[in-house]
């Protein structure tokens, strides 16, 4: 496939900056960004001019064993705001692209927001949201897998410069794809430096490696381990001080909880939530001078014990259903009423295949069911030779009201055929185990996962979207503190151990690092909320994949009924030191707002 075959198929009025950057570290506000390389490209993917710099950002670089830059390397670079004028004129009015987009304009909108600067992008598309709602047929969406599935020749992974030239023609096969698919690109608003200026305070600490010894008592010092909270000015900056107490093995909390040690305020009146809060638990208040005193002798501290494994070759056991006789078959359903379409979905799940929301390349077969003809996506899957199942039986399923049988239309666009059948070819083998609602599987040994939810992007009218949302529980399934919620307005909860990303229109994600978590926590609740007057019956399936770094522990597509606007999707849980994870598929009449208060979390009205 060639670039110059993508001008006709794509009628776009805009062009690409495809970014990678190395940083010294994973968080923006602790971390800086050590070198940058861009890409610029035309709407059909042609390269038109290249950045690339190392940076000195004048602090440790962190992860040499994965970027290679040392501090010997780095020395006698420019610094960001050298190099911003010439990287910004670049990516002015140009779509950014990255694989985690989110990682790198983060990082990127907050080095510039040092700078004095605005980052002058409006829109960003992730490859690694492109990649899975294109439904490639690879174990993983890593950089690297992605390229040998594309045949682009990776030299030096995680050196920006060959990483954003393997990631533009990855890039120009993707866009290709989608266009033949018609399938929608995840383009997503950033607002330059906004998700970094604006909102909740977004600075998160380490997780502290001291057991929480409980509350400071009057007149007593300071054990590692205490959770202290600050509100109000100090006479240093807020990052500074956070710092000091950090180093000293304070866990630094940015809200109150009835874990709290103690709150350091210098205003003994203030009015904030926080001080509320710390007094109607009854939480020692100190000032800043006090706090600097009792720095001076930090007792030491009960360490955590938490045991490390080394990842193995991931084993998955489902705990219920074997596999069945449609073992790695992907089954589109279109028409239909949703009740109907659900009990098909649920159907084909029960014989061990995965129902899809979205026409992809790794759709297997297609049911067609009555009204599905007025279907737009119908002509360009007749176009691959997909099956398309009608009649009384689809796939050895019963189908309710049936769509009448009609004679399959011929090929007519061999590359998509051929783009279909490779990945059809692809996705024979082992699989991924595919869950109904109440199964259990036991996660593999591995510290991070993402949970990616996806739903079709045009089945919502303009002014109705969907929320994906966590809750971070304790053994009493109820939140401890506010940042146990999170959401689209805190999309990162502490020492971020769980991270929102909103990849489209039709796809978030939540990642989720268990290495991060606090002792109090036993489980994380991964759910959907519809905001405006629309239901789950509009909306329709919620597609749920959990990915790993190497491998796919699960699927599951959950249906709600007609009513409902909150569904649970999936919880991660603890049992005998070990995390599994269950799929729910519970839903519930009520908004966010309700689901949110039964698990102990205050919402303010208005």
């Amino acid at each position: 496939m060639t670039t110059a075959r993508i001008e006709p198929l794509l009628d776009l009025d805009h062009s690409w900056a495809v970014v990678d950057v190395e940083t010294s570290g994973f968080q923006p506000d602790t971390g800086r960004v050590l070198s940058v390389a861009a890409l610029a490209l035309d709407s059909a993917g042609r390269p038109e001019r290249r950045f690339h710099t190392l940076v000195d950002a004048g602090v440790e670089p962190g992860p040499v064993h994965i970027h290679g830059l040392t501090r010997e390397r780095l020395a006698g670079a420019p610094s960001f705001e050298q190099i911003a004028p010439e990287l910004l004129a670049m990516l002015n009015g140009r779509i950014l692209v990255a694989h985690n987009a989110a990682f790198d304009h983060r990082f990127l909108a907050t080095e510039v927001e040092r700078a004095g600067l605005r980052l002058p992008v409006e829109r960003r598309l992730c490859t690694l949201a492109l990649s899975r709602r294109l439904g490639l047929a690879v174990p993983n969406h890593k950089l690297g897998t992605l390229a040998g599935y594309w045949g682009v020749d990776q030299q030096h992974a995680h050196d920006a410069l060959d990483d954003v030239q393997v990631l533009a023609r990855i890039l120009t096969h993707s866009l290709l794809l989608a266009a033949r698919l018609d399938l929608p690109l995840p383009i997503v608003a950033c607002g330059g430096n906004d998700e970094v200026s604006s909102g909740p305070a977004r600075t998160t600490t380490p997780r502290c490696p001291w057991r929480n010894p409980g509350r400071l008592q009057p007149g007593g010092p300071l054990v590692q381990g205490m959770r202290v909270a600050v509100t109000g000015a100090v006479s240093v900056p807020r990052e500074q001080l956070v710092d000091q107490l950090v180093v000293a093995g304070i866990d630094v909390s940015r809200s109150v909880s009835r874990l709290t040690s103690a709150l350091v305020t210098n205003n003994a009146q203030y009015r904030t939530r926080k001080a509320e809060r710390a007094r109607a638990e009854g939480i020692p208040v100190i000032d800043e001078a006090t706090l600097r005193r009792l720095l001076g002798d930090v007792r030491p501290g009960d360490p955590l014990t938490t045991a490390t494994t080394r990842p193995a070759a991931p084993r998955i056991r489902v705990t219920t259903s074997p596999r069945g006789p449609l073992h790695d078959r992907r089954v589109l359903i279109i028409g239909g009423t949703h009740e109907q379409a659900a009990d098909v979905r649920a159907a084909i799940a029960g014989q061990g295949g995965t129902a899809a929301v979205n026409f992809t390349a790794a759709v297997t077969d297609v049911v067609l069911m009555a009204g599905g003809e007025a279907d737009r996506r119908l002509a360009r899957i007749r176009e691959t030779g997909l099956p398309v199942h009608t009649g009384s039986t689809a796939l050895g399923i019963s189908v309710p009201a049936p769509a009448a049988e009609t004679a399959p239309a011929p090929v007519t666009d061999p590359d998509l055929a051929a783009y279909v059948g490779r990945h059809r070819n692809d996705a024979a083998g082992p699989g991924v185990p595919v869950v109904v609602g109440g199964e259990v599987i036991d996660l593999p040994d591995a510290g991070a996962w993402t949970v990616n939810a996806a739903w079709r992007a045009d089945a919502l009218a303009e002014g109705t979207e969907v929320d994906v949302v966590a809750f971070l529980l304790d053994a009493d399934e109820r939140v401890v503190a506010d940042e146990d919620f999170v959401f689209y307005n805190a999309p990162v909860s502490e020492h971020g151990a769980v991270a929102l990303s909103v990849d489209g229109d039709s796809e978030q994600s939540l990642r989720v690092d268990l290495t991060q978590l606090d002792e109090q926590h036993s489980k994380i609740v991964v759910a959907a909320a519809l905001v405006g007057g629309a239901t789950f019956g509009d909306l329709g399936a919620v597609a749920l994949a959990v990915d790993g770094d190497l491998v796919t522990a699960a699927t599951a597509t959950l249906d709600a009924a007609t009513t409902e606007r909150t569904l649970l999707l999936a919880e991660i849980y603890r049992r005998d030191g070990s995390w599994r994870l269950r799929a729910i598929g519970q839903g519930y009449d009520d908004g966010l707002a309700e689901l949110a208060a039964r698990y102990g979390v205050v919402v303010n009205e208005g």
